[in-house]
């Protein structure tokens, strides 16, 4: 019946005029309308899971894409999709992915969910990174409006200690919480409170975090998603809950490329001091609110440890294999 239903999708998306995704090497990385693209690295080999991007009721599906040099990415289609979460009946996008103990998890929002109705932040689990993705607790793992904050654009975040802080948060409004050993409950701090709101200025979506040189780097998107202006700023500080003083942004429209740049993660290379962002933006010359796409791009940092201003380009990157140390 999957299978029968991958087909399905795939002539539809096909008749639509939207090409099944294949490596394109160069941005967008591969084909297709894909937002909010969650990178992450697994042994040699780098991920990207992102937001199928179409019309809220046709996001029923998660795809993600691999590849062993940033550069050629194969396609993994409907790793999780509404037939599995039978809650999610509406949508579901912006997808978190991680690995621990032996499993892979997949955190996703789903339903656009408003207080009082049934959606917010799911947990998948596999034992592969290219799925099949359970549901893991049969419910959202956050359902309600806490401190103004729609429970979307979530980012599972690993402190050195071993703690798992989940970001998330829409409506200009950003929380912290701390995730329980299993993935399947929040942890109360040691204060006694679940929820810590940690909204920095400006901050509408989009919640990412990395560690580096001891710092705390947090990173967010400003603007609307769907017009021109959608960017992406961060803040650094020393702890992860902050404050998160404001830095500046360092991705924005570029017209003659794109415009909508934002809703992006992080890549770094294992072992290395090497970055590299990936986000989507909007073709120059397209005005359909759906069509994004994804790219790769490099992210370097000044002498003092600030991250310099992304050169956004229709390029790409350069092969960029994953040497493991022995």
């Amino acid at each position: 019946m999957q299978k029968l239903r991958n087909l399905i999708i795939g002539s539809v998306v096909a008749a639509a005029g939207i090409v099944p995704a294949v490596a394109l090497g160069a941005n967008p990385v591969f084909e297709g309308w894909y937002a909010d693209p969650e990178g992450v690295v697994y042994d040699d080999t780098y991920w990207i899971y992102p937001t199928w991007s179409d019309e809220y009721e046709r996001q029923t599906f998660i795809d993600c894409f691999s590849s062993k040099d940033l550069v050629n990415w194969t396609r993994h289609h409907s790793v999780i999709d509404t037939t599995e979460v039978k809650w999610a009946h509406k949508c579901m996008w912006a997808p978190a992915a991680l690995r621990k103990d032996g499993k892979y998890y997949i955190f996703f929002g789903a339903n656009d969910v408003h207080q009082g109705e049934i959606g917010g932040i799911g947990v998948g689990v596999s034992t592969r990174p290219d799925g099949p993705f359970r549901d893991h607790i049969g419910k959202p793992l956050i359902n309600d409006i806490v401190n103004g904050a729609q429970p979307i654009d979530q980012f599972v975040f690993l402190d050195d200690d071993g703690t798992y802080y989940m970001y998330y948060g829409g409506w200009g409004h950003c929380n912290i919480v701390k995730l329980s050993d299993d993935f399947k409950s929040l942890v109360p701090f040691p204060d006694g409170e679940t929820y810590k709101e940690v909204t920095p200025e400006n901050y509408v979506e989009g919640p990412f975090m990395f560690k580096r040189d001891g710092k705390y780097y947090f990173m967010w998107s400003e603007g609307g998603w769907g017009g021109p202006d959608y960017c992406v700023a961060y803040a650094i500080a020393d702890s992860p809950f902050g404050p998160f003083k404001r830095e500046g942004v360092i991705l924005k429209q570029e017209p003659a490329i794109a415009t909508g740049a934002g809703h992006h993660s992080v890549i770094q290379v294992p072992d290395t001091d090497e970055y590299y962002i990936v986000y989507h933006r909007r073709p120059a010359g397209e005005t359909a609110r759906d069509f994004r796409v994804t790219c790769v791009d490099r992210m370097t940092f000044d002498k003092s440890g600030r991250i310099n201003p992304v050169k956004m380009t229709k390029e790409g990157v350069k092969p960029r294999p994953i040497k493991l140390k022995k």
